[in-house]
């Protein structure tokens, strides 16, 4: 079996808003360091075998902060990135349905296999984003058998991997909050209909902590 701490990126100027992100590259901002240095302490004497990150910054960020008090490297990989959104991307939540009526509709209702209008990017369904993410999830369950490690993603790759730990289908309405800087914690087991056992879920107590300057 393998430990996985799968990790959501500290907060960026962008979450604080509520616009959507999906592959354009946003960096963490203030409170997000803050939270990527706090969440760095909680770990740092927990040993972790392997730090893999998404390639976007805001994840590169957050798992530099984790790695520098292991002592160890990054490993950077893009397909933990976040869903892409396409013509969503670069926009308030709060404008989509103003922009996009029938593809907001349609987004709300979780249809599996719906497309996005074209943007900067091509946007990714359900479906699509579901099987990238599980895919690299498993591969370093399995690649890392045994040991513990530390995937540092994003909110949508946090559904995912809860999905499938719950057998959940994939147009079932979210049923967690997604925090920033969360430690959610799974377990690979091969005898496992979907390989992941959901261990503990948004942990973060350690957000509240006070942090001394050496940190």
């Amino acid at each position: 079996m393998t430990d996985i701490l799968l990790i959501r990126h500290g907060e960026t100027a962008w979450n604080a808003i509520r616009k959507l992100q999906g592959h354009l590259d946003v960096p963490v901002n203030a409170e997000g360091t803050r939270q990527a240095k706090a969440l760095a302490a909680e770990l740092q004497n927990e040993k972790l075998d392997a730090i893999i990150s998404s390639d976007l910054q805001r994840a590169v960020q957050t798992a530099g902060e984790i790695a520098r008090l292991q002592g160890i490297s990054t490993r950077i990989d893009a397909g933990l990135r976040e869903r892409c959104f396409g013509g969503f991307e670069g926009l308030l939540y709060s404008d989509l349905p103003l922009r996009f009526p029938e593809a907001y509709a349609v987004w709300q209702a979780r249809d599996p296999d719906a497309p996005f209008p074209p943007g900067e990017n091509q946007g990714e369904t359900i479906r699509q984003f579901h099987t990238r993410v599980m895919i690299h999830i498993l591969h370093y369950a399995k690649q890392f058998e045994g040991q513990k490690i530390a995937l540092v993603a994003h909110g949508g790759v946090l559904e995912c991997a809860y999905r499938a730990a719950k057998n959940l289908p994939l147009d079932a309405p979210r049923e967690v909050t997604l925090y920033n800087a969360s430690i959610n914690r799974f377990r690979y087991d091969p005898t496992l209909a979907n390989g992941l056992q959901l261990i503990s879920w948004g942990e973060i107590e350690h957000l509240n902590h006070d942090l001394t300057d050496e940190i």
